[in-house]
């Protein structure tokens, strides 16, 4: 099974524009997540995909493996297909730029999915952690998701879900990690599709294959992320590494 890691790259980021390029302790925070994606071993390619004659330089300059998309892209899925579409490799790993405390132990648990679904049934495998602090449940920036007694995907959100009327009822709540695994089939045909309803509404590309009835196993890691979504995320970043290195 050839596996590789994709890592979708677009400067002009919304919430936080220009994040990728942003200094975490000495490397900005895309080297740092291809560093981590390349450090795990798993992969027999680690590429990066971007719309940024920036991001391309930055890569460029530890010699990293980038390409520049040809099209304008809506999603992070659209701009890797662009890039896959005419290679041969059979699961193809998205790495979201802004996630560089990836581990291989999490990203190992989720390419077994694939090695022990031997009639080929899952379309996707994507990474879950708890969330228990309130600010961080209700927080949109936040991707919360829940899952069925077989850990499928029933809906991502960005609100908190499940809600919580029966107050004497135990609720976990999940968050989504933006680190998912395709079958190169699966991730052309989100390629060739149309964005839906409810994923132009939520602004989250993965209920997209749920819409088309795709089956996206939820695997569990309980590994400290951060998501860099905005400035107060990079701060808690900059602090993590500190403590940590």
């Amino acid at each position: 099974m050839k596996v590789i890691a994709v890592i979708p790259a677009r400067y002009e980021a919304f919430r936080f524009p220009g994040k990728l390029l942003k200094n975490l302790v000495g490397k900005s925070v895309i080297r740092r997540t291809y560093e981590a994606a390349v450090s795990t071993q798993l992969f027999d390619q680690v590429l990066v995909v971007t719309d940024s004659n920036r991001i391309v330089e930055e890569i460029n300059s530890f010699e990293g493996n980038v390409v520049l998309s040809t099209k304008e892209h809506d999603c992070g899925s659209d701009r890797i297909a662009e890039a896959v579409q005419n290679m041969e490799v059979d699961v193809v790993l998205n790495v979201q730029g802004d996630e560089p405390f990836i581990d291989k132990e999490s990203l190992s648990n989720l390419l077994n999915v694939f090695k022990e679904d031997k009639s080929q049934t899952i379309d996707l495998a994507s990474l879950m952690t708890p969330l228990v602090q309130t600010e961080d449940i209700e927080n949109p920036n936040n991707v919360k998701v829940i899952v069925d007694s077989n850990q499928f995907a029933l809906y991502f959100s960005r609100s908190p879900i499940p809600y919580p009327r029966a107050t004497d009822t135990p609720v976990r709540y999940f968050k989504h990690v933006g680190i998912y695994a395709f079958r190169k089939q699966a991730l052309m045909d989100f390629y060739n599709s149309s964005t839906t309803p409810l994923e132009a509404a939520e602004k989250i590309e993965c209920i997209r294959h749920l819409e088309h009835g795709k089956k996206i196993k939820m695997v569990e890691t309980s590994k400290y992320s951060i998501g860099i979504d905005t400035p107060e995320d990079l701060e808690k970043a900059i602090a993590y590494l500190t403590e940590n290195s």
